[in-house]
Order: C-alpha cells, then sequence, then structure tokens
C-alpha cells in the first residue's frame, strides 16, 4: 500500500497535463521578412538599416564592471549594451552573427573599441548569445540600425 501513494501524484499529473498537452503536426512556421522584425517584448514592427556588413565584434572585460561609460551611466557587464565608435549614443542596433545567425538587440552607450581591427564592444551577455558555444574574444557580425 506505501508503494502506491508514492506513485500516485506521478500519475495525477501525467493525466493532468496530457488534456492540456495539445499538438498540431500541420502548423507551419511564420515566415519573417527580412526588412520588418518584431521584437518580442513591445510588439512594435520595427525598420532595420543595414549599417555595416561583416563588421568584427568582441566584448567588454570583467574588469569594467561598474565604471562610468562614455555616456554617463554605470557600465553592467550584464546588459544589453554595446560600445561603438561613431554612432551617437541611444541607438540600438540589431547585432547578428555571420557564423550562427542569432541575433541581439544592443543600445550604444559607450565609445570603443579602441583597436583598428574592431567596430563594435559588447557586453559578455550579448556577445555570449550570439557567439557559437565554447567560442573566444571576437566574431564577424552584421550591423544594422533599428529605426522607429
Amino acid at each position: 500500500m506505501k508503494k502506491w501513494i508514492y506513485f500516485l501524484p506521478l500519475i495525477l499529473l501525467f493525466f493532468y497535463q496530457k488534456d492540456k498537452i495539445k499538438v498540431n503536426p500541420n502548423q507551419q512556421k511564420p515566415v519573417a521578412k527580412i526588412v520588418d522584425t518584431i521584437k518580442k517584448d513591445t510588439l512594435k514592427i520595427e525598420k532595420l538599416e543595414m549599417y555595416h556588413k561583416g563588421a568584427h565584434a568582441s566584448y567588454y572585460a570583467n574588469r569594467f564592471n561598474g565604471r562610468r561609460t562614455a555616456s554617463g551611466i554605470k557600465f553592467n557587464n550584464n546588459g544589453m549594451t554595446c560600445a561603438h565608435r561613431k554612432l551617437p549614443f541611444g541607438t540600438k542596433l540589431k547585432v547578428t552573427s555571420v557564423k550562427t545567425k542569432k541575433s541581439v538587440y544592443v543600445t550604444v552607450t559607450d565609445r570603443g573599441p579602441f583597436s583598428k581591427t574592431k567596430h563594435i564592444d559588447l557586453t559578455r551577455k550579448a556577445f555570449m548569445m550570439i557567439a557559437p558555444n565554447a567560442y573566444g574574444g571576437h566574431i564577424e557580425v552584421d550591423l544594422e540600425i533599428v529605426k522607429k
């Protein structure tokens, strides 16, 4: 009798979840347009303008955490910000990895990188979201400016 008491919650959970699972094999994935994208958090349609194809991106070192950026805000390596030499502060960018095709939305809050071979510095979180697994310091990306 004691053994059945342990299995009773599992059996009840299985039957409860079985009713809620609905699978439709004929459902197709929606096709996204190249120019218009929909952000998940705001549900607004945004226009994208290609800024730089094949740019080299790197990420900030952890020693910059808590320091002030060139725009005056505190830097957080777990945020979704970036540094660019020429773009104005507050510019929203869509950064897409050429290799993995993953993309992130970041905001320009700092100046840099101060290396001639790099075009953009991303926060560590943004970089790791688009980089291949176990990948080192820099990747090739496409930069698109988000127009409202």
